[in-house]
């Protein structure tokens, strides 16, 4: 696959991945974007704009927490917006990949 097409389909799915993994557990950016860096090879100065962005959309909410090893870290919490875009997405998300999986069966 051209590396365009892998990056925008990547894009494309970042914000439900995030929505996805805050809906398991509040977390901060660093620990949000390894676990993309690892699993969808997403870059890590991807994640910090659209963190912004889904704090500002009134998605996700931010609260400090002490560290031992620095500075507090900030965590991100979904709202109750976020929760209902993650359900909303999810669902679109599965009716399209079983369309695109149709679509592809079909064409083998």
């Amino acid at each position: 696959m051209p590396e365009a097409i892998e990056i925008q389909l990547k894009k494309g799915v970042l914000a439900l991945c995030v929505l996805a993994l805050l809906s398991r557990a509040d977390s901060y950016a660093y620990e949000i974007a390894s676990k993309l860096a690892k699993d969808i090879d997403m870059g890590e100065g991807t994640i910090y704009p659209l963190m912004r962005r889904m704090q500002s959309d009134g998605l996700v909410e931010t609260y400090l927490v002490e560290s031992q090893s620095g500075p507090p870290r900030k965590y991100y919490r979904l709202t109750s917006a976020g929760r209902a875009s993650f359900t909303q997405q999810k669902a679109e998300w599965a009716a399209f990949t079983t369309a695109v999986e149709d679509i592809l069966g079909a064409a083998a």
